[in-house]
């Protein structure tokens, strides 16, 4: 379980770290903003440092910043180990995860120890992916798994507030797995990762395999989906026995959100008056970027500047093949077509883009409208506890007369898509 300990010594040790850079960066950009001359047109400001007396104090704040901050860093970097790690708590692991998602690329690129490592974890805690860890973590442990992956900063806790993830397992039976990401990562570098984790799940699992089944939250389906990619690449075992992959608000063709912040930055970047002010736009981690058109492989964002305009799409990535895929995509309006509906979606994500549809063909994802839902007057972060969303998947997961082991994926006929209205 649990423990409510709100702040580690390694999380000081983070923060420090990030104080320090934070205290640079700034200065970069004053220096920057000093630096820039009143142009005659929105040309290109001229680029490079201050002189004179003027450069000479940006270099000693500089300076003495990086000093302090590097007897602060080795004070801190021996008293972790000294003192150790106790429990967490709901609120620390909330914010860690937020500040993943933001800076989570930065974090794990100047080694900072509030970077988050991929786990599988169960009650907040993270699990040893061999047999006899295993058996001992999940004494009772069944052959039907469910595995969840949450979205952009967010964390494994944040799965089960309604209960109703422990319901589906009591019901049917699924002993549930949690994944836990650093989502400021690339979506395919995480895809990488989850995919030789669930390879070595299934291999030291301790009783027989009977079904598989993932819930994506998010960036968490998108994860789901490079994973696929990557594991069918390579061979793994694992997507042959993947059974059901159900995805929530996943914003398989982008998010309108990210597609505008990209606009702010190159608008930014027309002025010399403005261009310093650009660099507070890039901050934004490699997971929230790829989330503009829903990037999930290395080669969406290898070798390009991922801030650049025009965008490059990226390459299109067909569902995997034998697995029945499912989509529930949430909207802030009452009714269908109205104002909120038309130009919130669930708030973050528009319902075409979570139900894979595209005008081009060779985009759209296809899922059959007897596997899509959509409930109206929620939220996107609603979707992950309303009863009803719930409800809409017991339907999906209930094997009913037909065994879970079925892979081939049959055309289901054309009917409007099932809908929920809540008050």
């Amino acid at each position: 379980m649990i423990k409510r300990t709100h702040l580690h010594p390694s999380d000081l040790h983070g923060l420090s770290r990030l104080a320090i850079e934070a205290t640079v960066g700034v200065t970069d950009l004053a220096e920057a903003m000093h630096h820039s001359r009143a142009p005659r047109s929105l040309d290109r400001p001229a680029h490079g440092l201050t002189r004179g007396i003027t450069g000479l104090v940006y270099r000693g704040v500089r300076g003495v910043t990086r000093l302090a901050g590097g007897g602060i860093d080795a004070v801190l970097g021996r008293l972790v180990p000294m003192i150790g790690e106790r429990g967490s708590s709901p609120e620390r692991e909330a914010v860690l995860a937020a500040l993943n998602g933001v800076l989570g690329d930065h974090l794990v690129a100047s080694n900072n120890p509030l970077a988050i490592s991929m786990r599988l974890r169960r009650d907040g805690q993270p699990l040893e992916l061999e047999r006899e860890a295993l058996s001992a973590a999940f004494p009772q442990a069944g052959g039907k798994l469910l595995v969840l992956a949450h979205g952009l900063c967010m964390n494994d806790l944040q799965w089960d507030r309604q209960g109703q993830v422990a319901a589906l397992a009591r019901d049917f039976g699924f002993t549930p797995v949690y994944l836990h990401y650093n989502s400021g990562l690339h979506v395919s570098t995480n895809g990488h990762a989850f995919a030789d984790m669930i390879e070595s799940l299934l291999e030291h699992w301790p009783v027989p395999l009977e079904a598989l089944v993932i819930i994506g939250h998010s960036m968490g389906g998108l994860v789901a989906r490079s994973a696929c990619h990557y594991a069918s690449a390579a061979g793994r075992e694992w997507p042959r026995r993947l059974d059901k992959l159900v995805f929530l608000g996943t914003p398989h063709h982008g998010a309108p959100l990210e597609r505008g912040g990209n606009w702010v930055d190159f608008m930014l970047g027309a002025s010399p008056y403005t261009a310093p002010f650009a660099r507070l736009g890039k901050i934004r981690s490699a997971g929230i970027t790829d989330l503009r058109h829903g990037n999930l492989l290395d080669e969406d964002w290898e070798g390009r500047d991922r801030f650049e305009r025009p965008c490059v799409m990226p390459r299109p990535v067909p569902l995997p093949q034998g697995v029945a895929c499912y989509a529930i995509a949430a909207t802030t309006g009452k009714k269908p077509g109205d104002l909120k509906d038309r130009l919130l979606g669930d708030g973050i994500v528009p319902v075409e883009s979570a139900l894979g549809r595209h005008p081009d063909p060779s985009l759209a994802l296809s899922i059959p409208e007897s596997r899509q839902w959509i409930a109206y007057g929620l939220s996107h972060v609603e979707l992950l506890g309303h009863p009803d969303v719930y409800r809409q998947i017991r339907q999906w997961l209930d094997p009913g007369p037909t065994a879970y082991r079925k892979k081939a994926q049959t055309s289901q006929p054309k009917r409007p898509p099932e809908r929920c209205l809540t008050a």
